[in-house]
């Protein structure tokens, strides 16, 4: 080969390199787009465990795309009012929204197994229902109904039992009691006496329960309730809050918005809704504790539901599910397949787990830790 012949060859050779490299540019452009959402929140800024959740999704998501997929988090009424977060992304409002499923359980009671209904699942089991059960493959059938796409983006933990300006030790005490209290354990507890308040903003719960407008309070747990300063206007504090044992908190998603992302930034705000899910517990987790002994040492009085409390809710509950499913099929087709999952969960949790922490926690209570 001459030398000019070569030169001609390498020269084709490399036009043809950089028109690949010309036409592969709008590919990878394409992949990752700039694009800006917006998310709104339920909660305040102040409540930074809860609210983190949101802040979490959209730092992990402009570190997974190079900055390319920006998410701005506003809290509760800062664009939106916050029981109003998943109906503003439904209508296409706002593209995001990190709240909890069962604020919208009045449009249709299947929202609230979303978050979790009294007497339903753990932390633990509500993760191993989503990811590994059918959870999100059923709950996001549901929400496709209503224009969204959801994943779970923070969990609580079990909840405190609220709140309570007096002593509570029989059902009696309980009848006539005006209580703030969300989701369907409303109409749980209206059904042994209690008057259930659920058009309560946050912000306004101090004052309420401060003033008597309400007799009783619930919110989250010590970290939070802490922060509210429930301790101050009503001594009674109890447990558990049978009506939330793992209360998931949700990221929607517009159905469409969700649809019309590229598979790469689908993967990338899956992984950040499930970092916000694991994040959000381990900080409850740790920072509950102390809290718990601040309410204690500023005068606040722990006690436990009696067994009557607690039986006589369950049967109320069940007896809810049961009216409930005998009209609305999505709510039975979901609800049926978690119950199912959960008597086989107990059987495995009940051998090892329970025995093992009920353990561990004699030797806390005796000094030995």
């Amino acid at each position: 080969m001459d030398r000019r012949s070569f030169i001609r060859k390498a020269g084709a050779i490399g036009a043809g390199a950089a028109a690949s490299s010309t036409l592969a540019a709008p590919a990878i452009a394409q992949e990752n787009p700039k694009i800006t959402w917006r998310m709104t929140s339920s909660f305040p800024k102040t409540l930074d465990t809860i609210y983190g959740g949101a802040d979490d999704i959209a730092s992990h998501v402009s570190s997974a795309t190079g900055g390319n997929f920006t998410i701005q988090t506003f809290e509760a009424g800062e664009i939106i009012p916050g029981l109003q977060a998943a109906d503003a992304v439904s209508a296409g409002t706002v593209e995001a929204a990190h709240t909890c499923s069962y604020y919208f359980w009045n449009k249709d009671p299947t929202y609230a197994i979303g978050t979790t209904i009294p007497f339903g699942l753990n932390a633990r089991l509500s993760n191993a229902w989503f990811y590994q059960g059918d959870g999100n493959t059923l709950m996001n059938e549901f929400y496709a109904t209503q224009g969204l796409y959801g994943l779970p983006a923070g969990n609580t933990g079990v909840q405190m039992g609220g709140w309570f300006r007096k002593e509570i030790n029989t059902l009696d005490d309980l009848k006539g009691l005006k209580m703030r209290i969300s989701g369907l354990a409303g109409s749980v507890i209206a059904k042994i006496g209690v008057v259930p308040q659920q058009d309560i903003a946050t912000a306004d719960l101090y004052s309420a329960l401060d003033k008597g407008v309400i007799d009783a309070c619930e919110w989250v747990g010590p970290y939070d309730d802490l922060k509210l300063g429930f301790q101050k206007v009503a001594k009674f504090y109890y447990y558990p809050g049978w009506w939330e044992g793992g209360t998931v908190i949700h990221a929607f998603f517009n159905l469409d918005k969700w649809n019309g992302l590229p598979k790469n930034y689908q993967a990338a705000l899956t992984d950040a809704c499930a970092f916000a899910n694991t994040n959000m517990l381990a900080k409850y987790d740790v920072k509950n504790p102390q809290a718990l002994k601040e309410i204690v040492a500023d005068g606040a009085t722990l006690r436990p539901f009696s067994q009557e409390i607690m039986e006589a809710c369950f049967q109320a509950a069940t007896g809810i599910y049961a009216d409930i499913s005998k009209s609305n099929a999505s709510f039975k087709k979901i609800y049926d397949n978690q119950v199912a999952y959960k008597k086989d969960a107990y059987l495995w949790m009940q051998l090892s787990e329970y025995t093992f922490d009920t353990f561990m926690m004699i030797q806390q209570r005796a000094g030995k830790l």
